[in-house]
């Protein structure tokens, strides 16, 4: 599936979206507080949208590397500026890097697909060093009631037929997108998971009315 939207994939995202999602991976990118000396991977990194906003950071880390299991989104990352961006095939519940390898640990709306989110949280403070951020940028429901059902409507009937007219799928993605998202953990429910594998300090940024929350949580 992730593999057959893969070519229209960062195209439907701004239009549906209303370019919005750059503006939330560009906020992601400042609450991390980025410094020269950090190392960041980045989750479920797709075709490489928020590796390449952290390579835009100021300072920018020392080095990114981007992971997906989906082929199809690695084989779109363009190339990496600066020589800063490595990308590889993994599986977020079995990252293939050394334990404390990184001081920054990333994933843009990707962990609702995670197949366990405790095993990808957990596998994501295993490769942190101590002292170590994750930043999580992922959907959320708005809190207030018309705009809630505003995007519920949105969300379940207008953004599946138009990105399905755009990408012209036929896998289903794009009525998987709202179920993934409105069957989800909410914000406390994730807080909660943050902090039993071990993360401290968890904070919650809602942006746009909080149809997108910034997680971020410190490794102690």
């Amino acid at each position: 599936m992730f593999d057959a939207v893969a070519p229209t994939y960062e195209l439907v995202n701004t239009l549906t979206s209303f370019g919005r999602d750059a503006y939330w991976r560009r906020r992601a990118v400042e609450l991390a507080r980025i410094s020269a000396k950090d190392r960041v991977l980045d989750v479920a990194c797709g075709t490489g949208n928020l590796a390449r906003a952290f390579t835009a950071a100021r300072p920018k880390p020392a080095t990114v590397v981007g992971t997906d299991f989906s082929r199809g989104m690695l084989g779109l990352t363009p190339g990496s500026p600066n020589g800063r961006i490595r990308y590889c095939q993994a599986d977020a519940l079995l990252l293939p890097f050394a334990d404390r390898e990184f001081t920054v640990a990333s994933c843009a709306f990707g962990i609702r697909n995670f197949e366990n989110l405790a095993a990808g949280l957990a596998q994501m403070h295993r490769v942190l060093a101590p002292g170590g951020r994750v930043v999580i940028l992922e959907f959320s429901l708005p809190s207030l009631p018309i705009v809630n059902h505003a995007f519920i409507f949105y969300f379940k009937t207008i953004l599946p037929w138009f990105a399905s007219l755009i990408s012209r799928d036929q896998t289903g993605a794009y009525r998987y997108l709202p179920r993934s998202v409105l069957g989800f953990e909410n914000r406390q429910q994730i807080v909660e998971q943050l902090e039993r594998v071990g993360f401290a300090q968890v904070e919650v940024h809602p942006l746009t009315f909080g149809i997108a929350v910034v997680y971020l949580a410190t490794k102690p």
